[in-house]
């Protein structure tokens, strides 16, 4: 079972891993400003989805959570087998969610010198990500597979333009990031991914409501 929630880009990280390595599982909806007993229960400690319920077990926290599904699954392996390869997908998935898209997520709803200075830090965030695409088509290293930090940051082909577009910003532009914007389209052309996608327009009204509702 997955417990989540439709605009998330953390639960989607879960749905996208199961779906790649052609797991079964039963989807839970939840209300995260209504939070049903079940939620609390499973997850005290954060409150908060993705939660991943399996054979009795409750695993929290999206990276977490790939990293179990990728252990208990062997088919179609995420994670790059070199340990190496493994560690620096690891580096640049904390990287990625701590530089990028905690600064991208403020730069939507913030206003003034604030916004600016977020969409600055995003953007020096994704001259590094871009680096990591030389040479390759997928951030895993293989040129007609998704693995494990291409569904780590799957977000930024789908939710960024989104905050972009709620925040009247520019900050994926292709000419700067010509890698990021090619591998956008083809993570989004993969049937796991394009068929999963939230409506936009929904999209666009909840983040327009969650930019009003933080900044006011």
């Amino acid at each position: 079972q997955l417990l989540g929630f439709w605009a998330s880009p953390f639960v989607f990280r879960v749905k996208w891993a199961l779906e790649l390595k052609g797991i079964d599982y039963e989807y839970i909806e939840e209300d995260i400003f209504n939070k049903s007993s079940r939620l609390l229960e499973l997850n005290p400690v954060h409150k908060k989805v993705p939660v991943f319920v399996h054979e009795h077990r409750v695993i929290s926290e999206s990276f977490v959570i790939l990293e179990y599904i990728d252990e208990t699954w062997r088919q179609n392996p995420l994670l790059p087998q070199d340990p190496y390869q493994r560690a620096m997908a690891r580096f640049w998935a904390k990287f990625a969610e701590e530089k990028l898209l905690e600064p991208a997520w403020m730069a939507m709803w913030s206003k003034g010198e604030e916004k600016e200075k977020a969409k600055k830090q995003t953007i020096e965030a994704l001259e590094k990500i871009e680096e990591q695409l030389k040479g390759t088509q997928y951030f895993g290293g293989d040129d007609d597979k998704i693995g494990y930090l291409d569904v780590a940051i799957g977000w930024i082909s789908y939710w960024l333009p989104v905050w972009e577009e709620v925040g009247s910003l520019k900050i994926l532009d292709p000419e700067k990031f010509p890698r990021i914007t090619a591998w956008k389209i083809r993570f989004l052309d993969h049937p796991v991914i394009r068929d999963s996608l939230p409506p936009k327009d929904k999209m666009l009204q909840y983040f327009h409501k969650r930019s009003d509702e933080i900044y006011s």
